[in-house]
């Protein structure tokens, strides 16, 4: 296995390595995360749980710089720098097709926002039909582990980013309570419906739940590195035959 970055190679270098690699693109947000947590920790979580993966055994890969926004309109109420949902779809295409011209043939985004999942879904279907490429895209937080639900600002963000990055975290009298009753969009009246409603985020305080009982989860981020390393293996061997240029 060889981990390259894309930013320190040369272009000759990068064409050489493109067509056997696959390019993995993490993306995150900058936006609100209540009282304890920095605007940049979904782009700071998917970057550690990249590098924890990374770290295994993999197929070659070649890793570009983190796309640091995304799509948080509804953060606004407090901060965020956001782009719109057309313009992110936009912007993952176009990074997907310049990929593809410097030789990729497999492409992999790695997603640590719940915002920008349908854009990124929608660039992701899209490239396929433009190129005869593979290319892939899942949320850190539900490969393996379809039915879980992250939360926002709340103990699943808190405990990794206090093993990621605990300086960054603020002290637990900060904390935001949990909202009463909780945000319709968290918990909708029917199993499977999608709720919104307006003014939900700022009522409910940007978060989900309740940080205060946090503690450092490390099993919780080296598992979440792991089954991103094993979704990368299990991609390589899915698309081996068919976009592995000395394969085919």
């Amino acid at each position: 296995m060889t981990v390259r970055q894309l930013d320190e190679l040369t272009w000759a270098e990068l064409r050489a390595v493109a067509p056997a690699s696959i390019a993995l693109l993490p993306i995150g947000s900058q936006e609100q995360h209540g009282a304890r947590l920095p605007l940049g920790t979904d782009t700071l979580l998917v970057r550690t749980i990249v590098a924890r993966a990374l770290a295994e055994e993999l197929p070659d890969v070649v890793l570009a710089p983190a796309l640091p926004y995304g799509l948080s309109p509804h953060h606004r109420f407090a901060a965020a720098v956001t782009l719109t949902a057309s313009t992110l779809q936009a912007v993952l295409g176009e990074v997907l097709d310049s990929l593809v011209d410097c030789g990729f043939r497999r492409m992999l985004i790695v997603n640590g926002h719940g915002g920008n999942d349908e854009p990124m879904r929608l660039a992701v279907k899209s490239a396929a039909l433009r190129h005869d490429v593979a290319v892939a895209a899942a949320n850190y937080w539900s490969l393996g582990d379809p039915g879980r639900s992250p939360g926002h600002a709340g103990r699943f963000e808190t405990s990794l980013l206090l093993a990621a990055e605990p300086a960054l975290v603020r002290p637990a009298g900060a904390s935001s309570p949990a909202p009463s009753p909780p945000p319709l969009f968290e918990h909708p009246p029917y199993p499977g419906l999608v709720a919104e409603r307006h003014g939900e985020w700022a009522r409910a305080g940007g978060v989900t739940d309740d940080a205060s009982g946090a503690a450092a989860d490390h099993d919780l981020l080296a598992g979440l590195g792991a089954r991103l390393a094993a979704a990368i293996r299990a991609f390589d061997e899915a698309t081996a035959a068919s976009h592995h240029r000395e394969r085919n």
